[in-house]
């Protein structure tokens, strides 16, 4: 059997029509930058999240940009994030001129451990923010990172671009506690789109008003502008088309549960250790097991010679990838993550089947290819 790691192509092949009604709808009204259709998905999401402000940008790179611009943030400026992520989390701060630097990750659910904010800022001048993130779609301890920033007065920007319908406690979602939250729609999350798309959130009246001004150049009147912005706006497209989808969010995360929770319950391999549910409502953007002792590479080929896909999130951590080198510090458990972690099937097009066969097959594995 043939598992690939996700297919959107089908996964969107039952909603077709309606995509293709939204599409034809924007091609027809002629307004293809952000307008009604923007508009309409902002609402929406702001809605879905419990946020006031929902602004829709390019992507979610853009969204960490914009944020960090929305708060100041620029040339010398110090910016917590973890070590084991996606490279946009530190890439964002850098191409602004500021400085990442980089945390550990908590052993279990590898978000930023908290604790380690504290050794950080206290030798450092000028740190301004941190970006936790949410990763793999379980939330960070939000509440222990609130903590931090009431403590230091250090902002912060959720990173929930894996984590859209997520939360760390029953009433506090993904996005909507931090100063700012970042969302992306990349064809392989949750909510995923048909090429790149953003989302910041907010409840603050001023930071979103900002945001919307930097997004269109730093203008807030057509061209009059009262600051030097970027082109991060959304598409109307892209909005319409992610509208429809988003409607079918809680039937795929339903289904993403349930492929998570036949592994949770077939997997039965000392050589394997299941992600655990640390806090709050997981979503599975990501399944990502962890396999010690230098075989997690076997665990990979091993699947791929039955024809299951799986990918590596992420191979290198931050703070040893070339162009971070000049960090100093220690960070054991990202430098394991990256080691052991690996990724497998979890997405909501895949049948349940499908994902049975994996269950079979990881119960199969002793160690070599």
């Amino acid at each position: 059997m043939k598992v690939p790691l996700l297919d959107p192509a089908r996964g969107n092949a039952p909603i077709v029509e309606e995509l293709e009604a939204a599409a034809s709808r924007v091609i027809r009204g002629g307004k293809y930058i952000l307008g009604v259709e923007v508009e309409e998905f902002e609402k929406a999401c702001a809605a879905l999240i419990g946020v006031k402000h929902a602004i829709f940008v390019s992507s979610g790179t853009d969204a960490l940009i914009v944020s960090l611009m929305a708060l100041g943030i620029g040339p010398g400026d110090a910016v917590g994030c973890p070590s084991f992520t996606f490279f946009a989390t530190a890439g964002a701060v850098a191409r602004l001129g500021a400085v990442p630097v980089f945390v550990d990750v908590l052993p279990d659910c590898l978000t930023m451990n908290p604790n380690e904010l504290y050794d950080v800022s206290n030798v450092l001048d000028g740190m301004k923010a941190i970006i936790p993130v949410h990763l793999f779609g379980q939330c960070a301890d939000m509440e222990a990172l609130r903590s931090f920033s009431k403590a230091t007065h250090v902002r912060i920007i959720e990173d929930a671009c894996q984590a859209i319908g997520a939360s760390w406690e029953p009433c506090s979602m993904a996005g909507a506690t931090g100063d700012l939250g970042c969302f992306s729609f990349f064809p392989s999350k949750n909510l995923g789109g048909f090429g790149d798309g953003g989302l910041v959130t907010t409840q603050d009246d001023e930071l979103a008003s900002r945001v919307r001004s930097l997004r269109v150049h730093g203008s807030r009147e057509t061209y009059f502008h009262d600051e030097v912005g970027g082109n991060f706006r959304g598409d109307a497209l892209q909005a319409a088309l992610l509208s429809v989808k988003l409607r079918y969010l809680p039937k795929y995360e339903a289904a993403r549960k349930r492929h998570a929770f036949i592994y949770l319950a077939q997997v039965d391999n000392p050589l394997i250790t299941m992600p655990p549910v640390v806090r709050g409502k997981h979503v599975w953007n990501q399944f990502t097991v962890r396999v010690a002792d230098g075989r997690r590479d076997a665990l990979k080929a091993f699947l791929a010679n039955r024809g299951v896909a799986s990918a590596i999130y992420y191979p290198l951590p931050l703070h040893e990838q070339k162009c971070f080198i000049k960090q100093y510090g220690t960070w054991p458990q990202s430098e394991l993550a990256s080691r052991e972690c690996l990724s497998i099937p979890v997405a909501a097009e895949l049948w349940d089947e499908e994902i049975q066969y994996v269950a079979e097959c990881l119960n199969e594995f002793r160690g070599s290819p």
